[in-house]
């Protein structure tokens, strides 16, 4: 009998949402999910771990888009960001779901292409928190501002491709709740084959 292939699970939401914390505990609670790591051109935030993203050269971005290695990528706040295409031959992947940590332009661009693909729009319990947890985070003034208005943009979107929707109020509660949401899609994966 043949392996299955993975499923992937997109975790997408506005900027602020909590979206990077949420994904480091699912994989931290569920080692049968494997986290795809994404690019950006963007500089490392002070304090941020560096291994958040692959932080690349501009030109190293552009090169790998034109060799299509990118899942879904986007250009955002003047800076790229990208989901590399996963090796779902990989032994690392060997009997994992992946999960991609990424914004709503990129979760489109996913489900166009992986229609089983499923996807959990995460949202702030309030735009205030969200601004909150951006300048917590170090976002300046400016780039909060932008954020929040793309959020704004960007959450009716989210909602009508969503699978499911999680407001992010209180994180293990959140992380219980997508866990949840993960056990049911792999219950039926397996029942129906």
């Amino acid at each position: 009998m043949e392996a299955s292939s993975p499923t992937i699970f997109i975790v997408s939401g506005p900027g602020g949402v909590g979206k990077g914390t949420i994904v480091k505990s699912l994989v931290r609670r569920d080692p049968s999910i494997w986290l795809s790591r994404s690019w950006t051109t963007r500089a490392q935030r002070p304090g941020e771990s560096p291994d958040a993203y692959v932080f690349a050269t501009r030109s190293a971005f552009e090169r790998r888009i034109a060799e299509g290695g990118f899942l879904e990528w986007t250009q955002f706040l003047g800076n790229y960001y990208g989901t590399p295409v996963p090796d779902l031959t990989s032994s690392e992947l060997s009997g994992r779901d992946v999960v991609l940590e990424i914004e709503v332009d990129g979760a489109r661009q996913v489900k166009a292409l992986h229609p089983g693909a499923v996807l959990i729009f995460v949202l702030p319990p309030s735009r205030e928190e969200q601004e909150r947890r951006l300048r917590g985070r170090g976002d300046p003034d400016d780039k909060v501002e932008q954020r929040v208005r793309k959020a704004e943009e960007e959450e009716p979107i989210g909602r009508a491709l969503a699978d499911h929707i999680v407001v992010n109020d209180e994180l293990d509660r959140t992380v219980d709740e997508m866990l949840d949401i993960i056990a049911a899609h792999r219950a039926r994966t397996a029942a129906s084959q």
